[in-house]
């Protein structure tokens, strides 16, 4: 077989296995069975669409129209949703409660970050200053400490005679 014909044969090959495998995926879904057939609270609240009531002892869909199930459908407090241990009033509590501390946090953290931030910069630019003059003192001895190494060296060259000075007593004998 010659090069073209096997390439050829390899990618149609390829595309039926993809196309057979996209067809295999493409399955629907069986419908979920209405909520008033489950009989009991542990096999009602794992469905979401479903609420259970504890005072009918019976599984109804939850009305998604309304945030919060109408007192005809159930009580609050005899409502289960999620969780058969947990009625819908104390979760409701609950959420609320984690809700305002998680604002009351964050306007916290918030309000403290704005608050530091202004003192921090002003510390910022106190250590600033303070380094700034600190290098400045550095630089400062350095200069001194350069000035005075070169008058040392300067008296040792006069001393020895490596620079050429009128007043050198040596001096005269390398002119004459």
């Amino acid at each position: 077989m010659s090069g073209r014909t096997c390439a050829g044969l390899t990618a149609a090959l390829a595309l039926a296995v993809v196309l057979v495998t996209v067809g295999e995926c493409q399955t629907t879904a069986p419908t979920p069975a209405p909520c008033s057939t489950y009989r009991s609270c542990d096999s009602c609240v794992p469905h979401a669409k479903c609420l259970w009531c504890l005072t009918t002892n019976n599984c109804s869909d939850y009305p998604v129209s309304w945030l919060l199930p109408p007192p005809s459908l159930c009580p609050l407090a005899e409502a289960r949703w999620g969780v058969c241990w947990l009625n819908f009033e104390a979760l409701i509590i609950t959420l609320g409660v984690l809700g305002g501390f998680l604002l009351i946090s964050i306007t916290v953290c918030c309000c403290y970050c704005c608050c530091c931030r202004r003192t921090r910069s002003s510390r910022s630019d106190r250590d600033e200053e303070r380094l700034a003059r600190r290098r400045e003192e550095i630089r400062q001895r350095s200069e001194e400490r350069k000035v005075e190494r070169k008058t040392r060296h300067d008296e040792i060259r006069r001393k020895y005679g490596l620079i050429g000075d009128a007043d050198h007593p040596y001096s005269k004998f390398e002119n004459e």
